[in-house]
């Protein structure tokens, strides 16, 4: 497929898989063009998804500080900004970006491509803000917040409303490294649903005992849930 081809058929396929029609296409061709995949255009660096990620953060980090800030009336400015940091990180982003299979969509270049770069949290958190980035320019920042609140803040609501910002499993894996007894395991002890609204259930094992058990749309959330028991029934938890 030539390379123009390949662009075009993106493009279409983000618009086709996510609901978006952009009034000019070049954003989102822009928005998932890696810098690698310069090297088959020979296109100048500034052609990659690297200006519009710059952007796209700016706009992200406006939309969720205003939703924290109307969602959680009571909160300080110190548990706000955790709880912003937590829903900006780039290893949020990628989750969300690979449970959508974003990573599909991006264009890389092949030796990329072959080193599993579809799959590369940071490659993938980075067009996932590329892509706001271009909703913005073309649709203004209502269609920005609306694609984050559905792809971002949706799913990290349960995160948030269960006091789960805090990130238990860190605390849970120093205390492991410490006391030399080995890493947490979290085993996933059911899934049901069907594949848009699966739930899971998950247990944490630390020296062959389980310390906590969670359940969530999601196994990120699960795993959190279950650190957070296994955090409370160690007395790790200096906030009570």
């Amino acid at each position: 497929m030539a390379l123009e081809e390949e662009q075009k058929a993106v493009a279409e396929r983000f618009q086709a898989r996510f609901g978006i029609t952009f009034a000019n296409s070049e954003l989102i061709i822009r928005a998932l063009k890696h810098r690698s995949y310069l090297s088959q255009t020979g296109e100048p660096r500034v052609n990659s998804n690297e200006r519009l990620e710059f952007l796209g953060d700016a706009v992200l980090d406006l939309v969720v500080t205003h939703y924290l800030f109307q969602q959680f009336p009571q909160k300080t400015e110190g548990s706000l900004s955790k709880m912003k940091s937590i829903l900006v990180s780039k290893p949020v982003l990628a989750d969300v970006g690979v449970e959508h299979e974003m990573g599909e969509l991006i264009l890389l270049n092949r030796g990329e491509e072959k080193t599993g770069g579809r799959q590369r949290k940071s490659i993938v958190a980075d067009a996932f803000e590329a892509i706001i980035g271009a909703i913005y320019l073309d649709q203004g920042i209502e269609a920005a917040s609306t694609f984050i609140h559905t792809y971002l803040l949706e799913n990290t609501r349960e995160i948030l409303e269960a006091g789960l910002y805090r990130n238990f499993k860190s605390t849970l894996l120093e205390y492991a490294q410490g006391e030399g007894n080995g890493l947490p395991e979290y085993r996933v002890i059911e899934e049901r649903g069907p594949d848009h609204a699966k739930e899971f259930l998950i247990e944490v094992w630390l020296s062959e005992e389980c310390l906590g058990r969670g359940h969530g749309k999601s196994k990120k959330i699960a795993e959190q849930e279950a650190a957070k028991q296994a955090v409370k029934k160690l007395k790790l938890d200096d906030e009570g």
